[in-house]
Formats: C-alpha cells, structure tokens, sequence
C-alpha cells in the first residue's frame, strides 16, 4: 500500500527550517567599547549561528544611560545611526513591559555597563523571566547578603547569570573553577597576573631600560588602561576579581577582606586626572629604586593571591601585591598583555592547572560575553 502526500499550499507558504529554530530575545545595556563590539558580533554571526546551531539570535533592545532602541523584529547592521534617531529615554520597567507586550519568550539581560546602580535591576529582570550575562564585575562584588539573595533569586526563578569575563576577558577561567569545586576537587590556591594592563606595564617595565612614565603611557596610547589609569594601578579592580574567585569557592569574604597595595602615591591619589597625568614623572623615581634593589634575574609581576586555609568560609587570605620573580618562573615568563592563572588542588599537588592569554581587550571580552550568551541559548 502506497502513501500519497497531497500538495498543501498551506505548508508550501512555512519555511520549514525555520519551525525549529529557537528565537533568543536579548536587550543589551551598555553600548560602549566592549557593547559595540558585542552588538556587531552577533549580528554579523546571525546567520552562521542560524544555520549551524539552530538559534536565532534577536537583539530587541540597546541601551545606555540615557536611550534605548526597541526593535521587536531586531537590530541590523545599521544600528548605531537608528539609535541616533529613534532612541528614547526609558526606565528598565519599560523594556521589560516592551518584552511582555509583544510576548518575547528565551529572554537575555546583557550587562556592559560598568554601573554599580544597575545591577540592582538584576532581580527585576528575574522576576520576569530573563536570564543574566555580564561583563560588570560590580554585582558579584557587593555585599555577601546582595550576592546571596540574587542567587536565591536565580535559583527560585530556574534562571541563569553567567559572567565569565569578569576575571580574565575571554579565558575560560570561572567555568573551569566552578566544574573543580562542584566535582569535589580541593582548590587550595589561586594565583596569578589578573590584569592585562598591569601585565603590559610591568613586563616592559622589567625588560626594558625606560622609565616607569613612559611605559605607563604607552599602555594609555596603546588603549590597555581605563581612562583614568589609576583605577589600574590603584588595585581595586584586581582585589574585585580575585573576590570573585573566592565566593566561587563558596568562601564567606567581603571587599574590605582583601590586602591591597595601591601603587600611586598618595598625593596623587586624588588629583585630577589631567593633573595626575601631568605629574606622572613622581613616580618614576620609586619604581626606579624598587627596579634596582630587585634580585638579579628577576621581573615585577603585579600578582593576586587566594590562599590560606580555602576549606573553611572564613580561612581565605585575598592579597593583591607588586613582587619580584624569577624570570624562569611561569609568571615571570609572562608576555605582552596577557594574564595568567595557576590553579592549585589537592589533586594536582605542587603542579598547578594553568590559564593563560589574553587578558584585556574590548573585542576579546564581547566574545566572552557572547560565549555566555550562546551557553545560556543551548540550554533554555
């Protein structure tokens, strides 16, 4: 017996590739260097990422502090023209009403923004449906009853927050630290080069003949430091990423925890920046000295350190610290503007599991930030 199918001139008007297809609905806040470069990336993904994974990739909303573009059919490639014309300012309350309306389903957050007063809407977009990406270190280095309660919060919700690229751009360092603690493996150190813009300064500081000055200003031309380049060289933003580790340890550490040293002087500390750029050359000397008295063979790292007693909440030391190392070392083989990670168990004993690469840089860390996006698609 033979079976005839009829010609249906319903079925002749669907695209029948496109019935499977998962439409993931995003809306990205912060446009900046790493959102630009994170808002293009996907869209010129689009169509690959159709073909091969079966998503399709809808960017309904961009943001900054002032406008928002709502597209509910999606950005395209000339997307930075039509905020110009079309943004408008907005509440969070409305992009979220904005998803309802026009029932978006598989809802994204992206946060690049670097504002600590937006991550307090992280549990507003939970609340009504959306996973969390980020690239904003700021949320998981508040207060421990803020970390806690978002989790709780995820966890109620069955929603997801990912943010690899809050420690190491694009490396996949936080995963790797996570599947470890979460198989039962005992971490008992993290050590390393956190900040690609300190690696940069210190390895050609130590390798070359030039004052400390000059290579800082390079690393300002070469576009690997903040703006005001002392949010590097201050610490804080390596102290914020080793705490970052630490409570993925499950460890009970606040901010103030951490040691540490901040390597502008104090009194210019709070010049402005212009004025701190002006009188750069002060710190030339000290650096000069340390230089010298250094041991032979050795370089400047700018390291940050997760150790002590890892088994117990309240055992950790988080200390963030310029030292001297051997050349020969893995740190001291350090090069370019890359950081580095060593990841010490129990298992692995005296040889640590290590992380190296790219360490700063705005595309790097909006593919990290993509990557989280693509996890969160396969999953939901």
């Amino acid at each position: 017996m033979s079976t005839q199918i009829l010609d249906n001139p319903v079925l002749d008007r669907i695209d029948l590739n496109s019935i499977k297809k998962k439409k993931i609905n995003i809306a990205i806040f912060g446009h900046g260097n790493v959102g630009s470069h994170l808002v293009d990336q996907i869209i010129s993904s689009k169509e690959e990422i159709s073909r091969r994974r079966d998503l399709d990739l809808n960017i309904f909303a961009v943001a900054n502090s002032k406008t928002v573009l709502l597209q509910q059919k999606g950005l395209n490639a000339d997307w930075k023209e039509e905020k110009v014309e079309s943004g408008q300012s907005y509440n969070v309350k409305e992009v979220i009403s904005f998803a309802k309306t026009n029932n978006l389903q598989n809802l994204i957050l992206v946060d690049n923004t670097a504002d600590a007063g937006f991550v307090h809407n992280y549990s507003a977009f939970v609340e009504n449906g959306f996973h969390l990406v980020s690239s904003n270190k700021i949320a998981n280095t508040l207060d421990l009853k803020f970390y806690k309660e978002l989790r709780r919060k995820l966890i109620s919700k069955q929603r997801q927050y990912l943010y690899e690229t809050n420690v190491g751009a694009g490396l996949p360092l936080i995963d790797t630290i996570k599947l470890l603690h979460l198989s039962g493996e005992n971490i008992t150190r993290i050590r390393g080069v956190f900040s690609g813009s300190l690696s940069y300064i210190f390895n050609t500081f130590s390798e070359e003949e030039r004052s400390f000055s000059s290579v800082l200003k390079s690393a300002i031309d070469k576009g690997f430091t903040e703006p005001d380049p002392r949010e590097d060289l201050c610490g804080n933003d390596v102290g914020r990423k080793l705490l970052i580790l630490a409570r993925e340890l499950d460890l009970h550490n606040e901010f103030a925890d951490i040691s540490i040293q901040n390597l502008i002087s104090k009194d210019l500390r709070n010049v402005s920046k212009e004025e701190f750029l002006t009188r750069v050359q002060e710190l030339d000397v000290p650096f000069q000295i340390k230089k010298k008295n250094q041991s032979k063979d050795c370089v400047f790292r700018y390291v940050a350190d997760l150790h002590g007693d890892l088994s117990k909440e309240t055992g950790a030391l988080l200390d963030v610290s310029l030292v001297s190392v051997p050349k020969n070392s893995m740190l001291g083989a350090l090069r370019g503007s890359d950081s580095i990670f060593e990841i010490y168990t129990e298992s692995y004993g005296d040889n640590p599991i290590v992380i190296q690469g790219a360490g700063a840089g705005a595309a790097v860390t909006a593919r990290g930030v993509f990557g989280d996006i693509l996890r969160i698609s396969d999953k939901d």
